[in-house]
């Protein structure tokens, strides 16, 4: 984000908020020490944001005339997904997985599970993740995070990553994003696998790991932009304590890959603590 302008405590920026996102300029108010702090997403919009700005200390009507609806158009409608090209190419893959999975059934599962899976005298025989890797396997280390097992599954999953994903690429790039899914995604699988589970599936281990990393962004620098609500990191939290208990299990939300959850949010940890004592340094 782009810092703008900067405002007294007590001046009462309610109009100029409802008039700015009435106007879609992306932007967030922040409280520093010498006062709000106007932040802007988009530089292109810096003109609109400053020319609203000078109506708003002038006291001229600030919101934009009604129109008749106009139908968007298919560019339009794709620029948000266009913008975080990494956090939708991994959001879309899901889909199509789960899709796939919907009609071929198990033979997707076992293609994408860490280790290869197969049916043998009525049980299921599983191979050995240095000999999968050795056979050039190598995209088992990072598929299962796109295997989810029922629909609140993947909704759950795929709304999480949206939410922080489309934060981290939009403020630091592709480049980062995709560091952080694969490094959070991989590093989460083999949380997992070293319990000696094999079957398990998912991209929560990433969300978590985004969230300890926006988190941390958002606490150790806050001129980088980043933000999330304090209950959000509280629920998530609470969330993954919920599942480890015998409760969660009660309830029907048993065979949780806790250790994928831990290991995500180790490495989200890790990397936020990185790059936010770096963003510090450099501000």
């Amino acid at each position: 984000m782009y810092r703008v302008i900067l405002l007294p405590h007590d001046v009462d920026t309610r109009e100029l908020r409802r008039a700015l996102w009435a106007h879609r300029i992306g932007h967030r108010f922040t409280e520093e020490s010498e006062g709000q702090v106007l932040w802007l997403v988009d530089p292109e919009q810096h003109d609109a944001m400053l020319r609203l700005i000078e109506r708003w200390r002038q006291g001229e009507p600030l919101m934009p005339e009604r129109t008749p609806a106009a139908r968007r158009s298919p560019d339009e409608l794709l620029g948000p997904f266009r913008q975080v090209p990494v956090t939708s190419f991994a959001l879309a893959l899901c889909l199509v997985v789960f899709a796939a999975m919907g009609v071929l059934g198990d033979r997707v599962v076992a293609a994408l599970t860490i280790v290869p899976v197969v049916v043998t005298n009525g049980g299921l025989a599983f191979g050995h993740l240095g000999e999968a890797l050795a056979s050039g396997q190598v995209w088992r280390l990072l598929s299962p995070a796109f295997l989810h097992f029922g629909w609140m599954h993947l909704i759950f999953n795929m709304l999480w990553l949206w939410y922080f994903g489309r934060q981290v690429e939009a403020l630091q790039g592709s480049t980062r994003m995709l560091t952080l899914l694969l490094v959070a995604g991989i590093g989460a699988n083999l949380a997992q696998y070293a319990t000696g589970t094999v079957l398990f599936g998912g991209m929560s281990g990433v969300d978590f790991a985004l969230l300890a990393y926006v988190w941390l962004m958002s606490r150790r620098a806050p001129r980088s932009g980043f933000f999330v609500p304090q209950m959000l990191v509280v629920f998530m939290l609470g969330w993954l304590v919920f599942a480890m208990t015998d409760m969660a299990a009660t309830v029907g939300f048993g065979n949780v890959a806790n250790e994928a959850h831990l290991g995500g949010l180790v490495v989200g940890l890790v990397l936020g603590w990185y790059h936010s004592g770096r963003a510090r340094r450099q501000s």
